[in-house]
């Protein structure tokens, strides 16, 4: 597909990405946001980061746009420019990477390990612009938009033969996106917030792996026709899909939220049911009971679930394209689970230890 278009169409596909980011970044200043302040403190001034949250009003503005057809393209478009959308976003990518990282002063790190992991955790422009929460609003928007436009594209190419696994594959996305937006403050309590720099591993994550690379399933099927399987054995796959992926949000949800009521109200009962058992060293605390007490990354669980469900809901059962993703984000979970176990291991000391021996899986109940 990357010279399938004509050289007009190429062209326009290779500046689509500025354009869409462009537009979301008009969208997040000029749009109403909450303003809150988040659990994290900035790292020159101290003082805790201030954001502004309105990534659901961005995201219904930009699928509005989209699904109208308001800026003359058709609503295939996002899925048949990808390829050259992908080669342009990551060229981005390197560009905003050495903007963010020269603008610091150096820590003497390496070349190579500074640009990767960043010097600055939090970069606040114009008192408005929280860079973070802007690039996870051009993450997830591209993310859902391209998906649908992929499932538009699949249906004109296949008609009554199309694939009902890949809407569906589509709009698991969407509902990941709109989750994330409608509960956009809990996510100011995760890992990415308090930990990620603004490095290339984070940059090109948000403008190319997160929006792009994460439907390399698709990608790789969207060609294919529906599957061929009985009417029973479809309606009985795509119900597993719906409950696995329910089940998934269920738990990555429940956790983010309990977590982020746990910082927030140490002492209240998660649902009013759950009461909050933490390990501690007398100045800082571990949750231990509820989800957190099932798994010391329960959270990896739910959204590994989520990926499960999307393998399986093309249908077919054997080809690597619709496991990709999957086998992705085990591999991403297992390694940032060792990461924040050494984090955790410097940060908490024995209560550290503590914790693993009231908790003893890491990301799998009874399993790992």
């Amino acid at each position: 597909m990357l010279f399938d278009l004509t050289a007009p169409e190429a062209a326009l596909a290779f500046v689509t990405p500025l354009a869409f980011f462009l537009l979301l970044l008009i969208l997040h200043v000029v749009l109403p946001a909450w303003r809150v302040t988040g659990y994290i403190k900035d790292d020159q001034s101290g003082e805790p980061v201030q954001y502004r949250l309105n990534g659901l009003f961005v995201f219904a503005v930009a699928l509005i746009v989209w699904g109208l057809e308001l800026t003359g393209v058709a609503m295939d478009w996002l899925w048949r420019a990808k390829y050259w959308s992908i080669l342009s976003a990551s060229l981005l990518s390197i560009v905003v990477t050495l903007y963010f990282v020269y603008r610091e002063p150096s820590d003497g790190k390496g070349v190579i390990a500074t640009l990767w992991a960043g010097r600055r955790l939090n970069v606040v422009l114009f008192n408005r612009l929280e860079i973070k929460m802007y690039l996870y609003i051009v993450g997830g928007t591209v993310l859902s938009l391209t998906a649908l436009s992929g499932a538009v594209y699949h249906y004109n190419l296949h008609g009554e033969n199309a694939n009902f696994g890949v809407l569906l594959y589509a709009l698991m996305w969407t509902w990941f996106v709109v989750d994330y937006y409608c509960f956009e403050r809990v996510q100011l309590y995760t890992y990415d917030l308090i930990h990620e720099k603004l490095g290339f591993k984070l940059l090109w994550g948000c403008f190319v792996v997160y929006p792009y690379l994460y439907l390399i399933p698709l990608m790789g099927l969207v060609h294919l026709p529906a599957p061929e399987l009985s009417g029973t054995a479809q309606n009985a796959l795509y119900a597993a899909v719906i409950v696995i992926f329910f089940v998934g949000w269920i738990i990555s949800r429940g956790s983010n939220l309990q977590k982020y009521t746990f910082k927030r109200w140490p002492e209240k009962k998660f649902l009013g049911l759950i009461e909050p058992r933490a390990v501690t060293n007398g100045d800082l605390r571990l949750l231990a009971s509820g989800f957190w007490g099932m798994s010391q990354h329960i959270n990896y669980f739910g959204e590994a679930l989520i990926a499960l469900a999307m393998a399986l809901a093309f249908g077919y059962f054997t080809n690597i394209w619709a496991w990709s993703y999957f086998i992705f984000i085990l591999g991403l979970f297992i390694v940032r689970q060792r990461e924040d176990e050494r984090f955790c291991a410097a940060k908490y000391g024995s209560a550290w230890e503590e914790y693993k021996r009231s908790v003893r899986y890491r990301i799998i109940p009874g399993i790992y």
